[in-house]
């Protein structure tokens, strides 16, 4: 980490090397973690995974409408930077949080029940794809419009410190929302008044159809934080563990110093930008998206723990056959839920 005038170094965790550097470097991280923790973080990028699956698959037949973005491909940057959380901690997000709120431990039914339009879901129908919310959980929202959480995360933070409630707050957002006047305006703030929160900018290349090189005058966008003095990051998002670690110092130095930090966490999504773009043939070429598919943060994460004699290929196939059953009774529960009621309309409306 990097911080302005204090002594703390830069983390900058290499992609380059090939897969077979990036396996020994996860693997020397995996030796100095609880197995339980491995196969936790294991079972959590799974269910994402397979959940995803299925809410595409659930779309092409019809049963999920409107806008619909998929997290596969970035299971690392949610579930290594939200397991080293308390229970009591925030996390707010984007329109693409699905995998958020799974890895913060929602129950997948109201969530695919929220894409169903089902009053059972999590907003009761109301909210769909990119309101996912569990206040009880600390799952404060995703957010549609781009980057209109990042305030929010900084009010919530300060409410946090304002109550001496030794809470953290993480706010995940896409690299299209560093360049809009209230992502410098929080961090600002964070910075200025000291505020627990991590800011989590998972850069996945591509503002919609946009490559990041046509938008940021910047290649290292961890080094916006430099004007505010913060301390800053930036991992490999394709790693769970990479990113567990740098994102688990940012939230002890938000705890214990109410200081905040940027991270950036270089991923990749192998889906469009939504179920309405194509994964590849516009702006991204079959050729490319095959070269990240190699980076596959569940496959890697997966040959480290086989490597390490942690897991067999018998634990992957049971693990796997249990999450497939979750998120089916997940549909089941979605399909067979009521929807929402003319009445219903009225209701959570707090102005006339």
């Amino acid at each position: 980490m990097k911080s302005g005038n204090s002594s703390r170094s830069a983390v900058h965790v290499s992609e380059a090397g090939g897969a077979e550097n990036q396996l020994i470097e996860q693997q020397d991280r995996a030796r100095q973690k609880d197995p339980q923790l491995l196969k936790d973080l294991l079972e959590k990028m799974l269910l994402i995974r397979r959940f995803e699956e299925k809410a595409a698959e659930m779309y092409t037949l019809g049963k999920i409408g409107g806008f619909c973005h998929l997290y596969i491909g970035q299971e690392a940057v949610a579930v290594g930077a939200i397991s080293p959380l308390e229970p009591q901690d925030a996390v707010l997000c984007s329109y693409r949080e699905h995998g958020h709120a799974l890895a913060k431990g929602m129950d997948p039914g109201p969530i695919m029940a929220e894409l169903f339009g089902k009053r059972t879901g999590c907003s009761k129908g109301k909210g769909g794809s990119m309101h996912i919310f569990d206040a009880r959980l600390g799952f404060l929202g995703g957010h549609a419009i781009v980057g209109g959480q990042i305030p929010l995360a900084a009010g919530v933070a300060f409410a946090q410190k304002y109550l001496n409630q030794q809470r953290v707050t993480l706010c995940f957002f896409g690299e299209a929302a560093v360049n809009i006047g209230s992502f410098h305006e929080s961090l600002n703030l964070a910075q200025l008044w000291k505020l627990p929160v991590v800011f989590i900018c998972e850069n996945n290349e591509f503002g919609m159809g946009t490559p990041i090189l046509k938008a940021s005058a910047i290649r290292d966008l961890s080094e916006k934080a430099g004007s505010y003095d913060m301390a800053r990051a930036a991992v490999d998002g394709m790693d769970v563990l990479a990113v567990y670690d740098v994102v688990s110092e940012a939230i002890e130095r938000a705890r214990k110093e109410d200081l905040p930090t940027l991270i950036e966490a270089r991923t990749y999504r192998f889906m469009g930008h939504s179920m309405s773009d194509p994964a590849h043939g516009t702006y991204r070429t079959r050729e490319e998206l095959a070269e990240h598919r190699r980076r596959d943060p569940i496959k890697r994460f997966t040959s480290t723990l086989e490597s390490l004699g942690i897991i067999t290929q018998e634990y992957i196939d049971d693990l796997d056959g249990r999450i497939r059953e979750i998120v089916d009774q997940a549909v089941a529960f979605a399909d067979s839920s009521p929807d929402p009621t003319p009445e219903d309309l009225t209701t959570d409306v707090y102005l006339p």
